[in-house]
């Protein structure tokens, strides 16, 4: 994609394939781009929403937090993937906070013109509801896994799907890519810190994680794939 600079990773936005190279041209004319330090946030719960990020390179969480100060983890977005799309057609807030993972670079489009854009462009905005439909049923999927699953098999479905999008291989084993707290797993997983905690000692006894620090590696992605069945749900927008 020629608004996807070298410095960018992955190979762009899905919802953008369909563009020739006059409306790649057009669209890059559109885009800021913005960096950030680990642990900036982005933008708040709340906040009015003026635009749509994209990902170029690092690691972004969403997040909401509940009236009673708790904290839930919606999804890890990376490279590639949007941020404050659902907010592009309601001229409302946001309803969640980004705040960055690591070193983050980001694209950004104001609301008026991505929306124009889309006038011109309709296969992207067919793209892009279609991309929305996908990640609705994913988030269906994840209420009846918080409602109806125990803390096993709901941690070790995170941990592979992290491992699918963020993973690098370490020889025989599979870094996540990411380091994430105890407690931000648990926010992911819908579970609390200390049952995190003991679920991961339990992998780790049955030799299908290992733990350093801050780190985990998979060393049995098929057990932890027994673990996590029937079904995987994603952490991720997709593409």
């Amino acid at each position: 994609m020629i608004f996807w600079e070298e410095s960018c990773e992955g190979e762009g936005p899905w919802i953008f394939s369909s563009l020739n190279e006059e409306g790649q041209r057009e669209l890059a004319s559109l885009l800021r781009p913005i960096e950030y330090d680990k642990d900036e946030v982005i933008f708040q719960e709340g906040e009015l929403a003026f635009g749509l990020y994209i990902v170029c390179r690092g690691r972004v969480k969403l997040a909401k937090r509940s009236s009673k100060g708790k904290r839930q983890i919606l999804k890890l977005v990376g490279p590639g993937e949007l941020l404050g799309e659902k907010t592009m057609f309601d001229q409302e807030t946001y309803t969640a906070y980004a705040k960055t993972l690591e070193p983050t670079k980001l694209y950004f489009i104001e609301r008026g013109a991505f929306l124009d854009f889309l006038r011109r462009h309709p296969q992207v905005a067919i793209n892009l509801i279609e991309k929305l439909a996908r990640e609705l049923k994913s988030f269906q999927n994840r209420l009846l896994e918080i409602s109806y699953e125990g803390s096993t098999e709901r941690l070790a479905r995170l941990l592979l799907k992290i491992g699918e999008v963020c993973g690098v291989p370490e020889g025989d084993r599979l870094y996540l890519g990411i380091d994430l707290s105890r407690a931000e797993l648990a926010e992911m997983a819908g579970i609390s810190t200390e049952t995190a905690i003991r679920t991961l000692s339990r992998l780790r006894e049955r030799g299908l994680v290992e733990l350093v620090g801050h780190k985990i590696y998979i060393r049995d992605r098929a057990g932890l794939e027994r673990l996590a069945e029937p079904t995987l749900s994603s952490v991720s927008e997709g593409s």
